[in-house]
């Protein structure tokens, strides 16, 4: 018995709707020809639509470079111009310049689509209620707009872990407004909980969230805090977030480098242990600066370099502005006798500048006190940037 055409597609489709099989090669070939193929045009058309309206407006409007352009599209799409300029609009209206716009667009894209009154107004509302100026949002804002993708409830609560440590609303949102990244950040909350486990007192998250707020977001913040721990810091101490900032501002090849460097000016492990229990913070002067005050002191002034364990806070003072022009007034103190044979010859440079000038220059009769006001006045401009120290002690 012959099967005409029309015969043999009604068995089949009878076969695959009540046995539906593995369709072989031949089966598959056949079906296809059996599908519409308008519904896959459109599809495609619709889409190319998408993404060419996008691109355009991305360029034209927002002055997105055409590469820029093509970046966003993969993250946000749009066929109408409604939402994005309700959106430039809202913000045009609120302060922000075009490049800053422009700024925040390529940022996160994905913002255009939103409703501005309802997804960002109320969110510049909450930081204006607590303090923030206008140009405070428009610099947050500008510079991590991450945060605009969390709630209200999110920035909200934020806010609140901020402000625990803050004395007042403005000193949170002077943080708010100097690190706005840690805002949609979850490690801030989840660092800030394990510090307070650790024995940290308020005082000292305080002062991490004042100083160097990048701090909290850190992911190996745990690791560094064991690490100063064996130092032998308390975290319970005042000093202990200061010595936390110096290890995590510094990696451990130049923690190294620095070390050597204060070696080599015969420094020993209980020297630099010593030290930076009395200063953390004379470990954040870079490697030069380090080599060149040691060099100074020793080779130029031919002074021990104790001094530095016992006051490693000089090691922060500039060169030019305070150690070399007082340096100079000492030496001269020093060869005239004018010095008490027990007196500290670090005290001088731990002075105030009021203070400095009442005790080392202005208390002495006029013939020195000329001197000693010429050398100091004419010591920070003999120096050069290469640290030509010699020829400063020697004018």
């Amino acid at each position: 018995m012959k099967l005409n055409h029309h015969s043999l597609t009604r068995a089949l489709l009878f076969i695959l709707s009540h046995n539906p099989p593995l369709p072989s090669p031949s089966t598959k070939s056949y079906l296809l020809l059996l599908r519409p193929q308008t519904r896959r045009h459109s599809t495609t058309s619709t889409s190319d639509y998408h993404h060419s309206f996008t691109v355009s407006y991305l360029t034209t409007k927002c002055g997105f470079s055409h590469e820029d352009a093509l970046r966003a599209n993969k993250r946000v799409r749009f066929d109408t111009p409604v939402k994005p300029d309700s959106v430039i609009s809202f913000f045009k209206a609120h302060g922000f310049s075009l490049s800053q716009i422009a700024t925040i667009m390529c940022k996160i894209p994905v913002v255009l689509t939103y409703d501005p009154t309802k997804a960002i107004l109320p969110k510049f509302q909450f930081l204006a209620s607590k303090g923030a100026s206008p140009s405070d949002i428009v610099l947050m804002t500008t510079k991590s707009p991450n945060f605009l993708l969390r709630s209200l409830n999110h920035i909200v609560s934020f806010y609140e872990l901020v402000r625990r440590f803050s004395p007042s609303d403005l000193k949170a949102i002077a943080y708010l407004t100097g690190c706005p990244s840690s805002i949609p950040d979850v490690r801030v909350p989840q660092n800030v909980k394990m510090l307070l486990d650790e024995g940290l007192t308020n005082a000292n998250i305080h002062h991490l969230l004042r100083t160097r707020p990048s701090v909290l977001s850190s992911a190996d913040l745990k690791k560094t805090v064991e690490e100063v721990k064996q130092l032998g810091f308390d975290p319970s101490q005042c000093n202990f977030s200061v010595v936390l900032l110096a290890k995590k501002s510094v990696t451990k090849s130049q923690w190294d480098a620095k070390v050597d460097v204060l070696k080599k000016w015969g420094w020993s492990e209980q020297d630099f242990s010593e030290a930076f229990r009395r200063h953390p913070h004379f470990m954040l002067c870079s490697e030069d600066k380090l080599n060149a005050v040691m060099s100074f002191w020793i080779s130029n002034l031919g002074w021990d370099s104790s001094a530095f364990r016992i006051r490693p806070m000089l090691f922060g003072y500039s060169l030019e502005k305070r150690l070399i022009p007082r340096a100079k007034v000492v030496k001269y103190l020093l060869s005239n006798g004018l010095m008490k044979k027990n007196a500290s010859i670090i005290t001088p440079f731990s002075l105030t500048e009021e203070l400095f000038l009442k005790r080392c220059i202005t208390c002495f009769e006029e013939k020195d006190r000329s001197r000693l006001l010429t050398l100091y006045q004419g010591g920070s401009g003999l120096v050069q940037r290469n640290y030509g120290i010699e020829s400063c002690l020697n004018s």
